[in-house]
């Protein structure tokens, strides 16, 4: 029989691999990076969500410290490569901004690191056992998780609006999915609710990104194939169709 620390670790490696894949997801489903680096500036992309990544993985990396939450490797393991995955994006984000946004994203990212450098310090010598650690800090990483939760609302709420799911990638709502209910089964089998909060909201907007996709995939099609259609007629197709019908009218 499978015992549930080996269940547990199990469904923490998915966790791991699902995160992975959405911390790379700037590359792969979302070329963001691959855009930045080609055109040699960052136009307007913005370092918010790259920024509010950066200091939530590093919050809860500490929160996955023996000192602080024992047991939970592999919540350090996913959230210490998140976190440098995206140090790599700000540090691209340097390179390609103009001088005044190089030192905004600058500024901001150095008080994420002192804010993460003192709440370390305090953590550690203020409290003093392992539970008022884990409150702490868990319950400041599950603000910071439903502060990221923003993003994929305000997508969902355009998909609704241009009843086009074109800026939703299928396979990035698919992992946004998994990667929930991989943690919140991994924070059930010994229960965490400090995990299974923000990954239980995580895992019901990846079902309703889902079913948004579902509702109009059929509609962002036809949007597609019109647009296609459009410009493969040229900027001068309406005139051409109104010469048409004033010829069919008046033979």
């Amino acid at each position: 029989m499978v015992s549930a620390e080996f269940a547990r670790t199990a469904v923490g490696i998915i966790g791991n691999i699902t995160a992975l894949i959405l911390f790379l997801s700037p590359v792969y489903f979302r070329p963001t990076f691959v855009k930045i680096v080609k055109k040699g500036e960052v136009e307007q992309f913005s370092p918010i969500p790259y920024l509010a990544t950066f200091v939530n993985c590093g919050i809860w990396v500490l929160y996955g410290l023996p000192l602080v939450h024992p047991h939970s490797l592999l919540v350090i393991t996913i959230n210490g490569s998140g976190f440098v995955i995206e140090t790599i994006y700000l540090l691209l984000f340097l390179i390609y901004s103009d001088r005044k946004q190089r030192v905004k994203v600058l500024l901001i990212a150095l008080a994420e690191i002192l804010f993460l450098v003192v709440l370390t310090a305090l953590v550690l010598t203020v409290a003093h056992t392992t539970k008022v650690r884990s409150s702490i800090v868990g319950s400041i990483a599950i603000v910071g998780n439903i502060m990221m939760y923003a993003s994929p609302l305000s997508v969902m709420k355009l998909v609704i609006t241009t009843k086009s799911v074109e800026y939703m990638p299928f396979f990035l709502s698919l992992f946004s999915l998994l990667n929930g209910i991989s943690w919140t089964i991994y924070a059930l089998i010994r229960f965490d609710p400090y995990i299974v909060i923000p990954n239980g909201l995580g895992s019901l907007l990846g079902i309703t990104q889902l079913i948004l996709y579902a509702t109009f995939y059929k509609s962002t099609k036809r949007q597609l194939a019109e647009r296609k259609a459009s410009v493969e007629m040229g900027p001068n197709a309406g005139s051409i169709k109104k010469i048409n019908v004033a010829h069919n009218e008046h033979p």
